[in-house]
């Protein structure tokens, strides 16, 4: 394992690091350079302490910064130990979303992303998808195969409707697209959830996003790449513009609540 500097360190965004990050992050790039795998034991913490000449304090607050980051998984009782662990895509997503829980993100920060990536990811997989993935798509637009007739009924078919696009991005064979079309996906759907932009009834945000997904499954069993990316553009296009009148109405009804003369 490389050794770890006492001296003053930062990290790329120029943030000095402490201690128990120092030696966080020199065990990450330990576990990369002796190729370790999920499930690898780690070294006891006697052995880290030696390697580091830290105290037992240092060791185990950098174990505890890997275990909060989901890298590390510690058992305890016979054959326990500190062991390598794979983040899960939904625990990264729920991570970074943290970090834009108090940052006012709107309908066009999504889309901007969502009209400039998921059209060449739907264009990437035409032809591609196994019959259970495209079996998947089907159950999931089934979900929704009538306008829902109560607020709760809504919710869940906005939120049913954000999983086709999840369902794709699962499959992307580029990783870094698959998690960034994924993540928007959640955002989306957390956005529309607590800001409840689901409460205006929106008959043709349903049937239209509804008949998009519809011809993109066709485009996709197909194998019509050029199709399968104009239909998801019109698809992004189409649900921004009508999403953004959820928001606006949504908006307009907050400010009508709180106002002296309403």
């Amino acid at each position: 394992m490389p050794p770890v500097t006492t001296r003053s360190k930062t990290d790329p965004r120029g943030e000095r690091l402490s201690r128990p990050e120092r030696v966080a992050e020199a065990i990450k790039a330990w576990v990369v350079d002796e190729r370790l795998q999920p499930g690898d034991r780690l070294p006891s913490e006697p052995e880290l302490i030696e390697r580091f000449a830290m105290a037992k304090s240092t060791i185990r607050e950098a174990m505890r910064l890997l275990e909060a980051q989901g890298l590390v998984r510690t058992r305890t009782g016979p054959g326990g130990g500190s062991f390598v662990h794979e983040v899960s895509r939904g625990r990264a997503q729920a991570l970074l979303g943290n970090y834009f829980y108090f940052r006012d993100l709107t309908i066009r920060d999504i889309y901007q992303l969502r009209r400039a990536l998921e059209p060449e990811l739907a264009a990437s997989l035409a032809g591609k998808l196994s019959e259970e993935t495209l079996g998947r798509l089907g159950e999931n637009i089934h979900e929704y195969d009538m306008p829902a007739k109560t607020p709760e009924e809504e919710r869940a078919q906005h939120v049913a409707s954000l999983r086709f696009h999840q369902i794709l991005a699962e499959a992307a064979e580029n990783e870094l697209l698959g998690f960034i079309i994924g993540f928007m996906a959640t955002m989306l759907a957390e956005v529309t959830v607590t800001r409840r932009l689901y409460e205006p009834r929106n008959t043709e945000l349903w049937e239209r996003g509804k008949d998009y997904q519809t011809r993109l499954l066709m485009a996709l069993r197909a194998g019509d790449r050029g199709a399968a990316r104009a239909i998801m553009l019109a698809h992004m296009r189409t649900a921004q513009a009508l999403m953004e009148g959820q928001e606006a109405e949504m908006h307009r009804r907050f400010m009508s609540e709180r106002s002296p003369d309403a």
